[in-house]
C-alpha cells in the first residue's frame, strides 16, 4: 500500500512480490493505490505437480569412483575392484549380500537402502547421503581393504531453478524459467588405516610397564602415610626381622 510516489523507492525488492518497485504509487481500486512493479510476466507458478516427474529415473544407474591415500604408509586406494573382465562394471550393480564392492548403484536402490519409497521422492526430489567408510588394516593383503556403503535420507524436497533469456519479435526481452526437481547425491568419505610396527609396539609397552610401576609406588606412598588405618598396612607390608636365640640384636 501507498499513498505518494515517495513510498515506493526505486530498485527495491518486493518481499512478498515478483519484482522491484519502479518509483510510482498507483491506483489499484477505487479505495486504496499500490505500488508498481517491475517484473517477469507472467509470475512462477507454485501448484505442486500431480504425478512423478522423475518415475522414469528409478532404473538410472550410477558410476561412484573414489580414491583415498595413506600419506603415512604411502598407499592408495580405489574402490573399482581390479577385474580382468571389461564388461564387469557394465553388468554389474551394487547389492550389500551379492556384489557389496561393484561401484555402479541404482538410483531406486540407494533411495530404498535410505529407508525412503522412490515414488515419494520421485514427486519433488530429495537429497540421498553416500557414506564411504575405509577400515583398513595393512597387515593383510590389498585386495582385502575395501569400502563400505551406506546410505542417509537428508532431505525429501530438493529443487533448483534456471532461466535462459532471448530477445522476442519486437526485441522484448523475454526469460524462461524452470523449475527442476531432482534426487541429489551427496558423497562424505571416511577412511582410515593401520599397520604393525615393532618400534611404536616396543615404546607403547614400555610406557605400560613405567606407568604401572609408578601407580604401585603411589599406591604405597597413599596407605602408608595418608590412609587412616596405615599402620595395618605397614605391619602387613613390613615385618620385623627377630633375631635367632643367643645372639645379639646388633650382630642380627
Amino acid at each position: 500500500m501507498c499513498t505518494e510516489d515517495a513510498d515506493c523507492p526505486v530498485g527495491s525488492p518486493v518481499v512478498h512480490g515478483n519484482g522491484i518497485r519502479t518509483g510510482k504509487c498507483l491506483m489499484f481500486n477505487a479505495t486504496h493505490s499500490t505500488c508498481e512493479i517491475y517484473g517477469w510476466c507472467p509470475v512462477e507458478n507454485d501448484t505442486l505437480p500431480r504425478k512423478p516427474l522423475l518415475a522414469e529415473a528409478e532404473n538410472f544407474t550410477v558410476f561412484i569412483k573414489n580414491t583415498v591415500h595413506f600419506t603415512k604408509f604411502n598407499v592408495s586406494k580405489c574402490n573399482t575392484l581390479q577385474t580382468s573382465d571389461p564388461s564387469y562394471f557394465k553388468s554389474c550393480t551394487y547389492d550389500p549380500v551379492s556384489h557389496p564392492f561393484c561401484p555402479v548403484f541404482r538410483v531406486r536402490d540407494m533411495v530404498e537402502a535410505a529407508g525412503k519409497n522412490f515414488g515419494d521422492l520421485a514427486l519433488l526430489g530429495g537429497s540421498i547421503r553416500v557414506v564411504i567408510e575405509w577400515n583398513c588394516d595393512l597387515d593383510h593383503p590389498a585386495p582385502q581393504c575395501q569400502p563400505q556403503y551406506s546410505f542417509r535420507l537428508q532431505d525429501t524436497m530438493y529443487n533448483f531453478r534456471t532461466a535462459s533469456y532471448s530477445r522476442g519479435s519486437e526485441q522484448q526481452l523475454c526469460r524462461t524459467l524452470l523449475k527442476l526437481s531432482g534426487i541429489r547425491l551427496q558423497l562424505s568419505v571416511h577412511a582410515q588405516a593401520g599397520k604393525f610396527s615393532i618400534v611404536p609396539t616396543a615404546v607403547s609397552l614400555g610406557t605400560s610397564v613405567a606407568f604401572f610401576g609408578a601407580a604401585t609406588m603411589v599406591c604405597d606412598l597413599v596407605l602408608l602415610y595418608l590412609d587412616a588405618k596405615a599402620d595395618l598396612y605397614w605391619k602387613e607390608k613390613f615385618e620385623e626381622a627377630i633375631p635367632p636365640k643367643g645372639e645379639p640384636k646388633a650382630t642380627a
